[in-house]
């Protein structure tokens, strides 16, 4: 279950990134996530830190676990 959610947070990180970085600087839309929700260009942030949490909760588990 641990690696479904790195997957997912990475994937996160990807998409907010991407998406932040063609709406600030190229005036275009990257990635997936314009195709199914319309963001603005803050709320691509969110997606990348919401990723970033999800990677850094699922590292804490492992390291729980290890115990």
């Amino acid at each position: 279950m641990r690696g479904i959610f790195n997957i997912v947070g990475v994937i996160a990180i990807i998409q907010g990134v991407v998406g932040f970085v063609g709406q600030m600087w190229f005036d275009s839309n990257w990635g997936f996530l314009h195709r199914l929700v319309d963001l603005p260009l803050w709320a691509y942030l969110g997606v990348a830190a919401a990723g970033l949490v999800v990677l850094l909760a699922a590292d804490s588990t492992k390291k729980r676990e290890d115990r």
